[in-house]
């Protein structure tokens, strides 16, 4: 669940906070030369793909910036009419104590908006299509901590409250390796919520 100003957005479409530029000049440096760069429809993930760019995120590129994919599919959770409440004023609207820290179930649905289930199959979609169409090149995903959630769902095979407990920082970088050989396929989780804070290559 994300918030701005202390309030829910899934889905509304705010800018990005590009004014840590340090950030993005390590994470370039951490990303794969030359990959598929994918983000979804929002502006968020639009605008910070396009601030890794700038500093070199397409680094042993040759002439104009790669192309960027916008897969609406690997959005952030909609969450209908619970857009725009504090996490009080949603916990009052279901009943929950004032200040509870608990998450919501995987499976509840707000009104007008889709569940961690649906955003689980929906993710699931867009990462078997881009596995295909991309097959043997490194993909960057900017994406949503929802959607980078229901992707280690995935590759886990875990149920989905699981996974809802990871943390996905800002500007955090998890890689997900996934394995095809002779017809069968695996996935490796090789880091999540990877600070930008190393130079290393992954």
């Amino acid at each position: 669940m994300t918030t701005h100003g202390g309030r829910i957005y899934g889905q509304e479409d705010y800018p990005a906070d590009l004014s840590d530029k340090d950030s993005f000049a390590v994470l370039a440096a951490l990303l794969p030369a030359e990959p598929v760069w994918v983000t979804s429809h929002l502006r968020r993930t639009r605008e910070t793909a396009e601030a890794i760019l700038a500093v070199g995120g397409n680094r042993n590129g040759v002439g104009s910036p790669p192309a960027r994919l916008i897969e609406p599919d690997i959005a952030e959770q909609h969450v209908g009419a619970w857009h725009g409440l504090t996490n009080d004023e949603l916990n009052a609207l279901r009943g929950v104590a004032a200040h509870a820290f608990d998450l919501w179930p995987a499976s509840e649905r707000p009104p007008q908006g889709e569940s961690f289930l649906d955003v689980i199959a929906r993710v699931g979609l867009a990462v078997a299509k881009l596995n295909i169409e991309h097959r043997g090149r490194d993909i960057v995903a900017v994406a949503h901590a929802g959607s980078i959630r229901a992707a280690l769902a995935i590759a886990l095979g875990v149920e989905a409250e699981r996974v809802l407990s990871f943390a996905i920082d800002n500007c955090s970088l998890t890689r997900l390796d996934h394995i095809e050989d002779a017809g069968r396929s695996a996935w490796r989780v090789v880091s999540v919520n990877r600070p930008p804070k190393s130079h290393s290559p992954l």
